[in-house]
């Protein structure tokens, strides 16, 4: 199915007539409607168009004859604009590039001309055409599979409309190819409209997975359904937990399962979801909706291509991300990084773990906590003549001493890992936890410094960056993001061996959303289980920190802690700006990050920023048509 997906199919029958929502496509048709949509096998490649139009850009690889006219072709690819829109307006990411416009988007300071916001409202317009034109023309076939099609046609459309509702507010609705000039339809009823949708089509749709990769099926509407629902109070006023809480059920109760598959033996099957070969490494079972990329079928400067190039930079080797360079743009702010805390290490409970007791050997030295003078730090013997210890120990020197007496101790003349009696003094290499071991039976120890546990989500490219952000074009400011490769899980680069573009696939609706939905949904009073709750929400933790030793209990999970782990699991998916602002955190003073609202300490900004302005070509264009306030 992803070669169905990818394909760019024929273009539907009179894409000319893009004026639903009054944007700008460029007419490449070469055939007629009556060729496309002359049995069900052609109108499956139509269909095909609808899916590859939100992954592709024109009919010519990555460039040369877009389906969008006045911006890069690359730009305009719709996952790269939501990106651009949803996660570079946040606290997850900044850009150095200073293509005009751009820097405006963090900096939150754009305006009704921009470039991206102008090119994510045409090419979901264009989406809405698209899907228009195939459900008219479809509905002229009887083969009983075309039903499913235009079920399929009808939830694009929906998903066009609900980023248009979250990212504009207010557009023309449209449902028919036409050369009239539409109205405009409020935010309630663009919402109301993609509810009946969504509720229509959910058992028209295939069933539970029984649908090819790439192509959605029922759960895909209830996920959709749980998103909407879950946005609900901040766009129409009228809360719909409940109803998020049902259908988020729904999904979690169906056939999609959170990936467990560490298919490539790094101790985490987190970073399988973003590797090039996710289609199939077992990530493909947590995808509800995706973006199908392949490097030699599907070329584009956007999707994945882009996430992976414009992320790397400074001293990073491009070649172990699977691609031919760095684009040298994309970091993070350590708003993100600051979420991914180190794990606390307890000293005590690691040495009442030992399988001993206390002796009469112990450590001596200004590496210990009381110093040359002792009392010692007395170690457990865990079996004859062998002592341990875990101890928190300073970069200093210590050595081992028995019973408090100097006239029976051991040092390492030679610095070499063997003891002998009275010798210089051990050097610690530096501040930390570390596990002592001394063997008498060999005259021997070793001394190893006991590491923090992470979050494996925490992706992040250190060397040579600063955690702090001075100046946003200087790449080595603000950590890289190390999520999105070009290497397959077992270590083989994409297929295109110029390593120019990326095969890796991007979920725009995975399970593990719909779990993080149910949870705030319920705290929000959905009336969800609580107990069911935690137990997703701890599923995703788990998988980040290989352990149950970090969950959570039913006190711990709260609105905050929610948001944050929306971050963890979430971050550069396109999902950030739209969970500030259900959260009032997007535009107020109440959550800032560097350079918000162009303040390096980050800024309060007007709260009309919360979508985005209707753009001013649109307006010139559409007389019906009025500008979101503020703007």
């Amino acid at each position: 199915m992803k070669k169905l997906i990818l394909l760019l199919a024929v273009f539907i029958g009179i894409v000319s007539c893009h004026d639903d929502l009054n944007q700008t496509p460029i007419d490449p048709d070469s055939f007629t409607e009556e060729n496309v949509f002359v049995n069900a096998e052609e109108a499956k490649g139509a269909l095909a168009k609808l899916y590859a139009s939100l992954a592709l850009t024109g009919q010519n690889g990555p460039a040369g004859q877009p389906d969008i006219a006045d911006i890069d072709e690359g730009f305009s690819q719709f996952t790269r604009m939501l990106f651009n829109l949803n996660e570079l307006t946040t606290d997850h990411a900044v850009v150095g590039w200073g293509d005009p416009g751009l820097p405006d988007l963090h900096g939150m300071n754009w305006s009704s001309s921009n470039d991206f916001t102008e090119a994510m409202y045409n090419r979901l317009a264009q989406e809405v055409s698209f899907c228009n034109s195939f459900i008219s023309n479809a509905a002229n076939l009887s083969d009983p599979v075309v039903s499913t099609y235009i079920a399929e046609a009808r939830f694009l459309r929906a998903f066009a409309y609900y980023n248009l509702i979250d990212l504009y507010g207010k557009v023309p609705l449209t449902t028919s190819i036409t050369t009239d000039l539409p109205q405009q339809s409020t935010r309630t009823e663009l919402f109301n409209f993609v509810e009946s949708e969504l509720i229509a089509v959910k058992d028209q749709l295939m069933s539970s997975g029984a649908n090819e990769y790439g192509r959605v099926d029922q759960v895909a509407a209830w996920a959709l359904l749980s998103k909407l629902y879950l946005n609900a109070e901040v766009w129409t006023g009228t809360p719909r937990y409940t109803d998020c809480v049902s259908y988020s059920n729904d999904v979690i109760n169906s056939s999609y399962m959170i990936n467990i598959n560490d298919a490539n033996g790094n101790g985490t099957a987190y970073d399988e979801l973003f590797l090039a070969d996710n289609d199939t490494n077992g990530a493909q079972n947590e995808f509800i909706f995706t973006a199908n990329f392949d490097g030699l079928n599907s070329q584009t400067y956007g999707g994945t291509t882009f996430l992976v190039h414009a992320a790397i930079g400074g001293s990073m080797p491009a070649n172990e991300f699977g691609v031919n360079g760095g684009w040298g743009g994309l970091r993070t702010t350590k708003s993100l990084v600051n979420k991914f805390p180190e794990g606390d290490i307890d000293v005590n409970a690691l040495n009442s773990a030992l399988s001993g007791t206390l002796s009469d050997w112990g450590l001596v030295g200004d590496a210990t906590t009381n110093g040359w003078n002792g009392p010692d730090m007395e170690m457990y013997e865990t079996s004859s003549d062998v002592f341990e210890l875990y101890a928190n120990l300073l970069g200093n020197q210590m050595k081992f001493r028995f019973d408090e007496d100097w006239g029976n101790n051991y040092g390492d003349s030679g610095a070499d890992g063997t003891l002998e009696s009275g010798g210089d003094n051990i050097v610690i290499p530096g501040d930390g936890i570390y596990h002592i071991v001394l063997n008498l039976n060999s005259l021997t120890y070793t001394i190893s410094e006991v590491m923090p546990e992470i979050d494996s989500r925490a992706m992040f490219y250190t060397d040579g960056q600063n955690l702090e952000i001075e100046d946003i074009p200087t790449f080595t400011d603000g950590y890289a993001v190390t999520k999105f490769k070009n290497i397959d899980s077992n270590g083989n680069q994409g297929v295109d061996t110029s390593g120019n573009f990326v095969d890796t696939d991007l979920a725009l609706i995975r399970l593990a959303e719909i779990y993080l939905n149910y949870a705030e949904a319920t705290l929000r009073g959905g009336g969800g289980d609580m107990n069911l709750a935690v137990t997703k929400v701890n599923e995703l933790i788990e998988r980040g920190y290989g352990n149950s030793s970090y969950n959570i209990t039913s006190s711990e999970l709260t609105l905050d802690f929610i948001l944050d782990e929306r971050s963890r699991e979430l971050y550069w998916e396109g999902q950030r700006r739209t969970d500030l602002v259900r959260y009032g955190y997007f535009t107020t003073s109440s959550y800032l990050w560097p350079f918000k609202a162009n303040q390096v300490e980050g800024s309060s900004t007007d709260s009309y920023r919360n979508i985005f302005p209707i753009p001013s070509s649109s307006i010139s264009a559409n007389p019906n048509l009025q500008q979101n306030e503020g703007y």
